[in-house]
């Protein structure tokens, strides 16, 4: 994690070209894919006319309260209590009957709250058996009518303009799943084209083998969805994938040689599931929101130990307690690292084209102390606040090793579709300083493709108990 040792880098010795001039990785590179950009599509339906069958419902059911109960309190108390409770199911084509059961539980939950709120704080208003039930029972029936309308009429949609798709995978299976689809065509998803390594002689869609054939039906055809059929596609086919996902495509996995039970959807009777493989997430705006909180929070809580980190540095290294170095972050975007210096490179080639362990010869012992306790990390929090980085994701790294490791390591130029961070999923499982690049970009990517804010959270609780044991970066 570090920067200002002598050490050869693990990814190999430097080629014959020496030092690397590039500062930057283009932006969505997936391994040599890179498509057009484009207003995604095929962007999740509104939320808001769902959101309007279950107000209007909450309003039916409201009817069940008579007299002194119909307060607007308790009534905005009802709206709430269902709308927070709203069942979320990824269907690929949404039926009401399908999602009865999450609708019932949550407005039985939704009354009963409000039932035990009134008898707990207005035991004169308390809502009877019978009022709850035939609450529950309007409800029900109106969120069972105004969701169904909702999904008749995007089913309808789906049907007059299907989602065109391509199917990734092996070229028989492929095939076989496009054919299923087309024979039913309610399902929404028509496929255009398939993609493998070798047509393999089969019939039917045209078999597209190049990025540049890809690219030209992604345009040609208005592609909106990406269908995977094998388990190997999404580890072989990584870069594509996320190049597909970043171009507007939404990137469903299909089992179709075996019966799965983890996949809860189905197309053509098939089991399905969504893969969340874009850099844009739900929830950017709450991890936004973390990093500057805590950074904010922790700069404040700290200043009084870097204050005495930098006057006991100033005293036994000399001037110049601020190490700055710049690193690439999200979309390959440079900007300069903060961090006590706790080591003096022979020169600005050094510092930029040698690798990092711990615990260097030369160093003095407080510098060996900051580097073992990661005290000399603590100046990132200004990069966190200002918003270069995120407390949680992945490392950034020099421009020259950003250059070598693309090309080195399938999938490293991928770690930068997200911000880079202090600690994450590599670093609490051990992969910091001298360690493989290789494991740290797969942890890497694992984290992108199953990012939660709750994740961030379990990170940053492992790094802090981590830090008990410090072992340096």
């Amino acid at each position: 994690m570090t920067a200002e040792s002598t050490v050869p880098s693990p990814g190999g010795q430097p080629r014959d070209h020496g030092f690397s001039n590039v500062s930057v990785i283009p932006r969505r590179t997936g391994g040599g894919f890179r498509f057009p950009v484009r207003r995604p599509p095929a962007r999740p339906a509104s939320p808001l006319p769902l959101l309007g069958a279950d107000l209007t419902a909450a309003l039916v059911g409201a009817l069940a309260l008579t007299g002194g109960q119909r307060r607007p309190l308790l009534v905005a108390l009802l709206i709430a209590g269902s709308i927070l409770l709203r069942p979320h199911l990824p269907r690929a084509v949404p039926r009401v009957l399908d999602e009865l059961p999450a609708v019932c539980g949550r407005i039985a939950v939704a009354w009963l709250a409000l039932g035990t709120l009134t008898a707990a704080y207005a035991p004169d208003r308390a809502l009877s058996p019978r009022t709850l039930l035939l609450g529950f029972a309007l409800q029900t029936a109106a969120s069972c009518v105004a969701r169904g309308a909702v999904h008749r009429r995007r089913r309808k949609a789906l049907l007059s303009r299907p989602r065109t798709a391509l199917v990734i995978g092996p070229a028989t299976t492929a095939q076989r799943v496009a054919a299923a689809l087309l024979r039913h065509p309610k399902c929404g998803v028509e496929p255009v084209g398939i993609v493998a390594e070798h047509p393999d002689g089969t019939e039917g869609l045209p078999v597209l083998t190049t990025g540049e054939e890809v690219e030209r039906a992604l345009i040609q055809n208005g592609v909106r969805a990406v269908l995977t059929v094998h388990p190997s596609v999404r580890s072989e086919r990584g870069p594509l994938l996320r190049a597909l996902a970043e171009s507007g495509c939404v990137v469903w996995e299909v089992d179709a040689d075996s019966p799965s039970y983890e996949m809860r959807d189905q197309l053509a009777g098939f089991a399905c599931r969504k893969l969340e493989l874009g850099s844009r997430r739900r929830g950017s705006f709450g991890k936004r929101a973390l990093d500057v909180l805590a950074s904010g929070a922790l700069l404040l809580l700290v200043s009084p130990l870097l204050l005495v980190c930098a006057t006991v540095l100033r005293l036994t290294d000399g001037p110049g307690v601020v190490f700055r170095q710049e690193r690439i972050g999200k979309d390959g975007r440079p900007f300069t690292l903060l961090k006590f210096r706790t080591h003096r490179p022979v020169d600005e080639h050094e510092a930029a084209t040698r690798w990092s362990v711990a615990g260097e010869l030369e160093m003095s012992r407080f510098c060996r102390f900051l580097r073992q306790t990661s005290l000399d990390e603590l100046l990132q929090l200004w990069n966190v606040f200002r918003g270069d980085m995120s407390l949680v994701g992945p490392r950034p790294e020099r421009p020259y090793f950003v250059a070598e490791f693309s090309q080195t390591y399938p999938g490293y130029a991928a770690r930068h579709r997200m911000q880079t961070g202090i600690t994450g999923l590599a670093q609490i499982h051990g992969l910091r300083g001298d360690t493989s690049i290789e494991d740290r970009c797969r942890f890497d990517n694992a984290y992108i493709d199953n990012w939660s804010l709750w994740q961030d959270i379990c990170i940053l609780a492992r790094t802090v108990t981590a830090l008990v044991r410090p072992t340096g970066s």
